[in-house]
């Protein structure tokens, strides 16, 4: 996790574990929540907002909520 925390490519990480697959490397590899919002902030760019909606406004969402 530390690894990819520090931007080495997953490809390099399976290498340095020994693994086959790259699949079993990923699953070693969770990345955490903020690693995931960089990332998707790099690819997509232009869809994320500064002004984030106030959630606790969307009273469908905290019926959604009650009811899970």
């Amino acid at each position: 996790m530390h690894l990819l925390q520090a931007g080495v490519n997953l490809i390099y990480i399976r290498d340095l574990l020994g693994h086959v697959d790259l699949a079993t490397t990923e699953i070693y590899a969770r990345a955490d929540t903020e690693l995931k919002r960089q990332a998707l902030e790099k690819v997509y760019p232009n869809l994320i907002s500064s002004e984030l909606p106030e959630w606790t406004e969307d009273q469908d969402l905290l019926d959604w909520l009650t009811r899970l």
